[in-house]
């Protein structure tokens, strides 16, 4: 079973969920300086993490239907954010608060083990997206990212996907068409 799917089962068996949540296109989830007190699974709808560096954007992160999402720095560690989650378009989720979902999690080692599992899975598409950032080329990027993640371009808006990849919108558009 995925590890997505397995983690949302666990905590629908728990009965954890609070209820549906929505948030309308550009709203944000959390801001940076803000203490992330959740995890949260989207229903419908897209999101992006992203930080601010001198009023430039870089995107970090995507999240769309049946993905898992937080601000994970401050999830972890418990201090404030670096990061923004924005609705890139209508986003229905649910969430669990960091208290319960630490309190399932340590409830036995099937969940310790899911949750290990999830935060390994996290690191590793980090360090493979920081290793293409690295190494390859823009259109080794865009590649990879479409063999990987093919629903990013059904689901995202382009401007945000050039950010991710970290090449120009006019780049992406060249790419996109040879």
């Amino acid at each position: 079973m995925d590890i997505i799917k397995e983690l949302v089962t666990t905590i629908s068996e728990a009965s954890l969920w609070g209820d549906p949540m929505c948030l309308e296109r550009n709203e944000y989830l959390i801001s940076e300086g803000n203490i992330e007190t959740a995890l949260y699974f989207i229903n419908s709808g897209s999101l992006r993490i992203f930080m601010l560096d001198e009023n430039e954007e870089h995107t970090i992160r995507f999240g769309y239907k049946d993905s898992i999402i937080t601000a994970l720095d401050s999830f972890v560690k418990g201090g404030k954010t670096s990061f923004y989650i924005q609705a890139l378009k209508k986003t229905s989720y649910k969430s669990i608060s960091k208290i319960d979902f630490n309190a399932l999690m340590n409830k036995n080692s099937r969940n310790k083990d899911l949750w290990k599992k999830l935060l390994e899975a996290f690191v590793i598409q980090q360090m493979e997206r920081e290793t293409d950032l690295l190494t390859s080329s823009p259109e080794a990027r865009y590649h990879r990212v479409l063999k990987r993640s093919p629903q990013v371009f059904q689901e995202i808006p382009h401007k945000y996907i050039a950010s991710y990849l970290r090449m120009s919108p006019e780049t992406l558009s060249r790419l996109k068409k040879s």
